[in-house]
């Protein structure tokens, strides 16, 4: 299969060109503009294979989409580029506008007439496949049953909002045109290669460098951790034996509040390299709360792990430790990015 892949020198979308080249026989063109989040070295292990090419170009140019799927002629799209952390929509929405719901209309553009060119039997077996997340349908209260594929729509943040509507578009094209789409959300993603701003990666780099922890409100707010490699196996199957007009909701029940999860990653830090100042759950700072802060999402994933024949293999406990350990092992990556890019400050705030 030949796949045209958006967004796969980000945290996500690396994590399945990785999977594509090391564990199938897929072929893949890697879309992607190289935003802030973006890293070439996220995909160098698999960058001289040759089923491996990257086009640097953004969704939103719909001729240039054009231009590859005439070039390239995919039997599937994986689409991953999205504008994606949630502080960052609060201080400047504009761009996840542009990229999540322009850059979704132009990609299924430029796929719909792809598709139509296509004989009978290409056109049959061609997918669509969206990768959207949990936070499109709101929030849960404590006792509220987990997110399905049933569940109501009802976004709250710029990020949530723009994402929901780019998957309203793909199930618009596959009710209207036929074209075979199918859509997958997803919890929290954590793991390797991750970007500097999220909570893992953040709170990982902050403890190792003595630096303050900083968490939103009392740390109570519950989110469903879903390693990224068993996330990026998900995305394939999807794609491979999905099924058009199908919505797959993707986790690994495995649900933690925020102040939880800095806690362990203290504890697995403290073990591995300890510091000499005394355990790093000293270094946890409360801080002010994110303005429409989601309390609680969590996924039931029994429909995708039936239906996709798939089902998470880390426990949050084995894929912290996974994670922190790679953080440690490769600090001249995100040491770059801090000095570079992003040096930890706060998103968010200003409203």
């Amino acid at each position: 299969m030949r796949i045209l892949l958006t967004g796969g020198c980000g945290f996500i979308g690396s994590a399945v060109v990785r999977h594509l080249i090391r564990n199938t026989e897929h072929s893949v063109l890697n879309v992607d503009c190289m935003t802030y989040a973006a890293s070439e070295d996220t995909v160098n292990e698999v960058a001289d294979d040759p089923r491996y090419s990257h086009a640097r170009a953004n969704i939103v140019n719909g001729v240039e989409m054009q231009r590859l799927f005439e070039e390239y002629r995919p039997d599937a799209v994986m689409h991953l580029a999205a504008e994606s952390h949630v502080d960052r929509s609060i201080d400047g929405p504009g761009v996840f506008i542009q990229t999540n719901i322009v850059g979704t209309y132009s990609l299924l553009e430029a796929a719909r007439k792809y598709w139509n060119s296509l004989g009978d039997a290409e056109k049959k077996a061609f997918r669509f496949h969206h990768i959207s997340t949990d936070e499109v349908f709101g929030h849960l209260e404590p006792n509220d049953p987990p997110f399905t594929e049933t569940t109501p729509y009802d976004p709250r943040s710029p990020y949530s909002a723009s994402k929901a509507s780019s998957d309203h578009l793909v199930r618009a094209w596959f009710h209207t045109y036929g074209l075979p789409t199918s859509v997958t959300n997803t919890t929290n993603n954590y793991g390797i290669w991750h970007f500097l701003e999220k909570l893992i990666p953040l709170v990982t780099i902050n403890a190792i460098e003595g630096r303050e922890l900083p968490v939103y409100g009392k740390g109570e707010n519950v989110r469903d951790w879903l390693f990224v490699e068993d996330h990026a196996e998900a995305l394939v199957k999807a794609v491979e034996i999905g099924k058009p007009g199908e919505t797959y909701a993707i986790g690994a029940r495995q649900p933690r509040t925020n102040l939880e999860v800095v806690k362990k990653i203290c504890a697995v830090l403290d073990e591995l390299q300890p510091d000499p100042a005394g355990p790093r759950e000293r270094l946890i700072r409360f801080v002010t709360d994110r303005p429409g802060h989601d309390f609680r999402y969590e996924i039931d994933p029994s429909h995708a792990e039936k239906e996709l024949d798939w089902k998470a293999k880390h426990d949050f406990e084995s894929g912290i430790r996974k994670t922190v350990q790679w953080y440690l092992d490769n600090r001249a990556w995100w040491e770059g990015i801090r000095s570079k890019r992003y040096t930890g400050q706060r998103l968010g705030a200003n409203t």
